[in-house]
């Protein structure tokens, strides 16, 4: 029997690796465990609070096997470069990203990782030609099988709309918009309430990203100011800091507002137009000089989904993305083709396939 940890540095990773370990979990041959990283949130603006605890105790009453340890295993899945991959010994490595975006740090944390070789799993062409036209191909084994993260989206009866409409008590009568902005680069400085401008139209929800709550990597002010006007307008939805999973809200969601986010994609998997709010242009680069973003924002699903800039046009582009043209539809499908690589729910298969010849020899 192999002895499988996945490895989940932050809760909110768990979305990306279940999949995975759900159909792994069915063959006899493998023992799998989770260790859970500190994930920490900023008390009182200073101290740097662990979650571990908790992340471990909800995982333990949910009949997860968990544990402290990094070494003595036979394979490590991650949804991220590993942060001490040595601590993990010369295994293989197992990488399936958490987020389906253009943020390049997703191979640029791999690259970086020079005693390290992890097998990539991606989504679709895109991103190995992006990953060869800056000659990083021979870094890792890159397989482009699709990510086990987007199955639900495309297995029958995961999702039940009606129920969650129930659940937030929305108008089902009306269409349904998702803002759910970056915490960084992030929109929300530029929209921040004029997102209320949607109501009463439509139902609106916002689902902030996980970091926008805990103080470290965003203000707090991100979560206090969609609080507050949750708090003062019933027809609008905030999604509680609990409850990190966005996938609900974008199978529920007509169309979707959003900037640098990862959901962005994974709405145009869906096969639905989206918004992207174009952040005024900088050119951002990490410290090495690697693009933070592997794609211009201008050109970003340029002629499928809608750009904007200001937030007085949210309403007439949530009209365009409601009611698409037949060019957009086009453009679309081209773009998703391409992203994206059998959207069928069975990617997490195709990674275990791979798993399996790796580790047990399968073929």
């Amino acid at each position: 029997m192999k002895k499988i940890l996945f490895d989940l540095k932050k809760q909110y990773y768990f979305n990306s690796l279940y999949p995975l370990y759900k159909v792994m979990k069915q063959d006899p041959r493998y023992d799998l465990w989770i260790r859970s990283g500190k994930d920490q949130h900023r008390f009182l603006g200073v101290f740097m609070i662990s979650n571990r605890g908790k992340i471990q105790s909800e995982l333990r009453s949910r009949g997860f096997q968990v544990t402290d340890r990094t070494s003595g295993f036979d394979g490590v899945v991650c949804g991220d470069a590993l942060k001490k991959p040595e601590k993990y010994g010369d295994v293989p490595k197992f990488h399936l990203d958490h987020g389906v975006g253009i943020k390049t740090l997703r191979i640029r944390n791999i690259v970086r990782q020079k005693n390290a070789r992890y097998h990539v799993f991606l989504e679709g062409q895109y991103w190995y030609d992006y990953i060869k036209s800056l000659g990083y191909e021979n870094t890792a084994e890159f397989h482009v099988t699709g990510l086990p993260k987007l199955d639900p989206f495309f297995q029958p009866g995961h999702f039940d709309n009606p129920s969650l409409v129930s659940r937030l008590g929305l108008d089902p009568g009306k269409k349904t918009v998702l803002f759910a902005p970056s915490y960084k680069p992030s929109c929300i400085d530029h929209i921040g309430d004029s997102i209320l401008e949607l109501l009463p139209q439509y139902n609106l929800v916002v689902k902030l990203h996980p970091y926008s709550w805990g103080g470290k990597y965003a203000p707090h002010s991100q979560h206090r100011l969609y609080q507050e006007l949750a708090g003062n307008h019933r027809e609008m939805f905030l999604v509680p800091a609990d409850e990190y999973d966005v996938y609900p809200y974008l199978f529920l969601a007509d169309t979707l507002i959003s900037d640098t986010s990862s959901v962005v994609n994974e709405f145009l998997a869906l096969g639905k137009h989206g918004i992207i709010y174009q952040l005024p242009k900088s050119n951002p680069r990490h410290s090495d000089g690697m693009p933070v973003l592997s794609i211009d924002p201008e050109d970003w699903l340029k002629g499928a989904f809608p750009h904007i800039s200001r937030p007085d046009q949210l309403q007439s582009a949530v009209e365009l993305a409601l009611s698409p043209s037949s060019g957009m539809k086009q453009k679309m499908e081209e773009y998703r083709n391409y992203f994206f690589t059998e959207l069928d729910g069975k990617a997490s298969e195709r990674v275990k396939h791979c798993i399996d010849s790796v580790l047990l020899g399968d073929k």
